[in-house]
């Protein structure tokens, strides 16, 4: 079951210039970042009521977030939906049509399993999908 919205994915190109950005625009010097190797990617968070905005940077030329940025340039790349149990929502989701980026969750930051909705099967939004690792 869907839970709520848990972030909004912002791909930028330099963290450290965008997090300056951020800082002063959220009146916070300080977010939490980390490096999330799977993902290729450095991120930020900074939280804003119950969600948060997530900044992230690619730390490869090949990663997902290079190539988003290299096609349409920096922006809202995804919506983050965090729900109760992801490997239930993955097999709902798989069953009503919805095609996937990869067949399976994988280890995301902040202490979250991740899975990726292909824009193709959603009108041309990048979802992703959450849940708080127990």
């Amino acid at each position: 079951m869907i839970k709520r919205i848990n972030h909004i994915g912002v791909a930028v190109k330099d963290l450290g210039i965008s997090t300056a950005l951020f800082n002063a625009l959220f009146a916070q010097s300080s977010p939490h970042v980390e490096s999330v190797p799977q993902q290729q990617a450095d991120i930020a968070f900074y939280p804003v009521g119950e969600s948060s905005i997530e900044l992230i940077a690619s730390t490869s030329g090949t990663s997902s977030i290079s190539k988003f940025i290299e096609k349409r340039g920096e922006g809202i790349h995804h919506l983050c939906l965090e729900v109760d149990d992801i490997n239930a929502e993955i097999a709902r989701l798989k069953e009503a049509g919805f095609q996937f980026v990869n067949d399976q969750r994988s280890e995301g930051g902040d202490g979250y399993w991740v899975a990726f909705l292909h824009p193709k099967s959603t009108n041309g939004v990048l979802i992703e999908l959450c849940e708080k690792m127990k």
